[in-house]
């Protein structure tokens, strides 16, 4: 391989995660980081002095443009909207830093910046990259992406899950739920949610789904055992890592439904992310690397 490609393939792992963690979507993940490549390979090596920085500031570029036309998607999109799920190797729970950056929790909350506080946020707080760098990626001066990154920190405190849990807890608190879950277990379910545990369902207006966020454990509780009595149709459900953490992928009379996604606290679940809409279930069935480095 020549220079350029072989520093792609080298970094392309990173390059992937990363603009994942920008759009929460695999798909749109990929098109980056096929515009980088297309603007990488017309780039003199030469006057190329670290290869990482330079695509990531690249790929942070496309990006940029990339979140802007997302937003304009999302705020036509039918129902509560979800990050693209993705099939991560068990290994990826056991990095307690990487699993909880790609987090459908944390993703949802990422949501909520800004494109620039967002770029600002994943490459300073997740992926340790100099504010000057981040400067160049985002055209901003190294004290204002200081001050974006300081805000943006601020506001992710505010609201991402209160505690980390090992991955064995967060196991033991899925398969509690997916016990009571096959069994249509009101009480089961009822142990297993915590009593301020949210539920989003997105279905893409192809899938049914609630409109609303649902909360608190009473309320999903009795819709999930209502819906499933309603439906009189088999449902199995499989352990599965999604996003590094534990998750359900489950099936109605033998076909792919969609996957719930968790959030764990205090042993118990608090966060429920069911992602029914089939556009995007494209990437749970073979695994998707991802790192930090």
């Amino acid at each position: 391989m020549d220079s350029a490609t072989e520093a792609f393939v080298a970094h392309r792992n990173l390059l992937f995660t990363v603009a994942y963690e920008m759009l929460g979507s695999a798909a749109d993940a990929e098109d980056v980081l096929q515009e980088t490549w297309l603007r990488w390979v017309k780039v003199d090596m030469d006057q190329v002095y670290d290869q990482r920085a330079y695509l990531v500031r690249i790929l942070t570029r496309r990006s940029l443009d990339r979140l802007r036309a997302l937003k304009r998607r999302k705020e036509a999109y039918v129902g509560p909207w979800l990050p693209e799920p993705l099939l991560t190797a068990p290994d990826v729970a056991e990095e307690a830093e990487l699993a909880e950056s790609v987090s459908m929790a944390l993703m949802l909350v990422l949501e909520t910046l800004s494109p620039t506080e967002r770029a600002v946020f994943v490459l300073r707080e997740v992926f340790a990259v100099g504010y000057e760098e981040i400067a160049a990626a985002v055209g901003k001066a190294p004290a204002t992406v200081r001050q974006i990154a300081h805000r943006a920190r601020r506001h992710v405190e505010a609201r991402r899950p209160r505690e980390v849990v090992s991955p064995s807890q967060a196991r033991a608190a899925v398969e509690a739920f997916q016990r009571a879950l096959e069994a249509r277990d009101l009480q089961g379910l009822l142990d297993a949610l915590a009593p301020e545990v949210v539920l989003i369902s997105d279905g893409g207006g192809v899938k049914q789904a609630a409109p609303k966020p649902i909360i608190g454990a009473d309320k999903v509780a009795r819709m999930i055992v209502e819906g499933l009595g309603k439906a009189q149709i088999a449902l199995t459900s499989e352990p599965t890592v999604v996003n590094g953490n534990p998750a359900l992928l489950l099936r109605l009379d033998g076909e792919i439904d969609g996957v719930i996604a968790v959030r764990v606290e205090d042993a118990r679940i608090t966060g429920l992310y069911y992602v029914r809409n089939p556009q995007k279930l494209t990437r749970i069935t073979s695994e998707i690397p991802l790192t930090l480095k």
